[in-house]
């Protein structure tokens, strides 16, 4: 069969699969992203029908869907908004990153992977999944709770930290010196001050530049721009992903909304491309050895994430069912994770079948958790305010403004 042949055969059979996978998880009210890892096992190496023609191209969609994540995540928040989120919540930024980076870094020395593999691992286990979570948070229609811009806050930190955390990973997984990865950190703290600075002084000229009446032409501009600083972050070893998403930070106001409509069905495709090569090219005869450390990290981080939701919530003075619904809503773990994990399997190839079934296990419980916080918490308050005055009784109205706001 000729090789451009197979190569519509095969990408028309994985985009058409795609496709019937979202459907099938759209019904039953979860996340697609275990699907599409699930469909990567099945046809990459070891699995039932490896692929060959079309590997090289998926290997570039992936590429492209990591870009595009990011590329949408930074045109959801403004420079402001960022540096106020850095001035307000740091410390719950800090909790989060002690209580759940801990366990991966610990777990990666305990199974003898080294130091950079611990690195990569902690990082693995620290970021949850905004695109998860934030899908969580309308489905349960949320986003009107006081706990949510708290929940928010920590996912802003944690993807603002992605932009000194992955150069940092780069250099170490590329064997760079000291003086080297000093190096490559200052590239990459320069290049985020220079955009914020670029961002809140002149973010409405940088939105005017790129601004066009057309569709397409606002469409081809931002994937344009986004792709070229990708690919000059990578050259300098800042990591192309932080380049997207400096782009995307970068745009603000009516310009970021236009493109964040043009762009998300496209980062939906490459997005899930990029989830199936990662499973494409992890062998399910891998998994089953680290089945039981990605389970024990699943059960560890649960708790440290519910824990690091709820002291940041009890911060900002929320009330306790509302500080339990911010811990549960925290625990999923996706494509950040997924990303760092296939920067380090040529350091260490454990990696990728850990944080695969760790991610499929967290992609599950994180909406479960979200939902079952809300009996627990309700649970606690009831008994709670049982205990303290049995005889006080609450109207129907107030206590339907108590559940609103948390």
């Amino acid at each position: 069969m000729h090789d451009t042949t197979a190569l519509l055969i095969e990408l028309g059979a994985i985009i058409l699969a795609l496709g019937l996978l979202g459907r099938l998880a759209g019904k039953f009210g979860f996340s697609p992203i275990p699907l599409y890892l699930l469909a990567g096992l099945a046809f990459g190496h070891g699995g039932i029908l490896p692929l060959q023609a079309s590997e090289e191209f998926v290997a570039t969609g992936a590429e492209i869907g990591v870009i595009l994540l990011l590329l949408l995540l930074g045109l959801e928040y403004s420079a402001s908004e960022l540096v106020t989120n850095l001035k307000t919540q740091y410390p719950s930024g800090a909790v989060d990153f002690v209580l759940n980076a801990t366990p991966g870094a610990a777990m990666a020395l305990l199974l003898g992977w080294g130091p950079v593999a611990a690195v990569a691992l902690a990082g693995v286990t620290w970021i949850s999944s905004s695109g998860v979570i934030a899908k969580v948070l309308g489905d349960l229609r949320r986003l009107g709770n006081r706990e949510t811009p708290v929940v928010l806050s920590v996912l802003v930190l944690e993807d603002l930290s992605m932009a000194l955390y992955l150069p940092v990973l780069t250099a170490l997984l590329a064997g760079v010196s000291l003086a080297g990865g000093a190096v490559t950190l200052l590239i990459a703290l320069g290049t985020v001050g220079a955009v914020l600075y670029v961002a809140l002084r002149h973010g409405r000229l940088v939105s005017r530049a790129v601004s066009s009446d057309s569709a397409e032409m606002l469409l081809l501009v931002v994937f344009g721009l986004a792709l070229l600083v990708s690919g000059v972050a990578q050259h300098l070893q800042v990591s192309a992903a932080v380049g997207a998403f400096l782009v995307g930070i970068a745009l603000s106001g009516e310009v970021a909304e236009g493109a964040g409509s043009l762009l998300t069905p496209l980062r939906d495709l490459f997005a899930a491309v990029f989830f199936v090569f990662f499973g494409l090219h992890t062998d399910p005869a891998d998994i089953p050895p680290v089945l039981m450390p990605a389970l024990a990290l699943a059960a560890i981080t649960t708790l440290t994430k519910v824990a690091t939701g709820y002291w940041a919530a009890r911060r900002a003075g929320i009330s306790v069912r509302g500080r339990w619904r911010a811990g549960g809503t925290l625990v999923a773990r996706g494509e950040f994770s997924i990303v760092i994990a296939g920067l380090a399997v040529g350091v260490e190839p454990g990696i990728g079948p850990l944080a695969t079934a760790y991610v499929l296990i967290l992609l599950v419980l994180g909406p479960l958790a979200a939902r079952w916080t809300e009996p627990l918490a309700r649970r606690l308050t009831t008994r709670s305010r049982t205990g303290n005055s049995p005889d006080t009784t609450v109207p129907a109205e107030l206590g339907e403004v108590v559940r609103a706001n948390g």
